[in-house]
């Protein structure tokens, strides 16, 4: 009897030293990172959450939002800075033509009181040289490649005493881009004879002669005085000599020759003094006493 009472008092001190130190281990924090297993409602959440499960291939994941770690705090936008408005639109200086690009648009305005502009096209000049199209083995076939058949008559053209020769003229309605090609062998209309720039024409000739230009200029473009006949009934000079200048010897072998004719206006006391069978010097006070410009330029092979 006593014997069973005893065995009952240790089976009741070892149960009750057994509890202790399991309710010691439920109060002991979790190591870090370690799941708990308790369902108590006071328990904290875990310090990091599991990892998100990968998405399918090729679809893309939106990352939560989160300071940029890589910003200073003073360097990243306040939401009130993101809803800052749009500055309009810097106006151009007083004067200017240029058009103002509007921030709020995102188009180009024009300054008010100005109205659009195009840029004027200049005109591309019309150039002779002594080579190329213009050279000694050109032909109407070349010249017709280049500027077009349309742009390019073989016809009748002036030639001296009243006569008539054909030749290849380019452009010959247009009195400004007009040009005569008289060639050495008019039935095949090949081999170039003689380039003429006449009339209104605006081509421009080796050496940067053109029709209008005065002896003064002439002499400017040679790099010295030259030598001419008077003139004639028609009050037109022409050329004798280019007195060694920098025309008289041009690239490709053409030979430049000019007419100048008197100003309309011209007494006729300066004209009678300066006779076609005489030569002067383009420097003369005589000669220039008639005011003579370029009316015709002539290339010959």
């Amino acid at each position: 009897m006593h014997r069973r009472l005893i065995e009952a008092l240790l089976l009741c001190a070892l149960a009750i030293a057994a509890a202790g130190p399991v309710s010691a281990q439920q109060k002991q924090p979790l190591p870090a990172g370690q799941p708990s297993i308790m369902n108590d409602e006071d328990d904290a959440a875990p310090a990091n959450p599991p990892p998100a499960k990968p998405s399918r291939k090729g679809a893309k994941t939106m990352a939560p939002a989160a300071d940029n770690p890589d910003l200073d705090a003073e360097d990243e936008l306040a939401p009130s800075q993101m809803r800052q408005p749009i500055p309009p639109a810097v106006a151009m200086p007083t004067g200017g033509e240029k058009p103002v690009r509007s921030a709020s648009h995102g188009m180009e305005a024009m300054p008010e009181g100005s109205a659009t502009r195009r840029p004027a096209r200049v005109a591309k000049p019309n150039i002779v040289a002594c080579s190329g199209l213009f050279g000694r083995d050109s032909s109407h076939a070349k010249l017709a490649m280049a500027y077009q058949s349309r742009n390019v008559a073989f016809t009748q053209v002036d030639a001296a005493a009243g006569g008539k020769v054909m030749a290849s003229v380019l452009f010959a309605k247009d009195p400004k881009r007009r040009l005569e090609v008289w060639w050495s062998k008019p039935a095949t209309r090949t081999d170039t004879h003689l380039i003429v720039i006449n009339g209104q024409s605006d081509w421009i000739a080796p050496g940067e002669l053109r029709l209008g230009l005065t002896l003064a200029e002439l002499e400017q473009l040679n790099g010295k005085p030259f030598k001419l006949l008077g003139f004639n009934k028609d009050n037109v000079a022409t050329l004798s000599d280019w007195n060694g200048g920098q025309l008289s010897a041009l690239p490709g072998g053409c030979k430049i020759g000019i007419s100048l004719r008197a100003d309309p206006k011209a007494p006729a006391s300066a004209l009678s003094a300066a006779p076609v069978d005489r030569a002067f010097s383009s420097a003369d006070s005589t000669l220039r006493a008639a005011n003579p410009t370029v009316s015709e330029i002539l290339m010959a092979y």
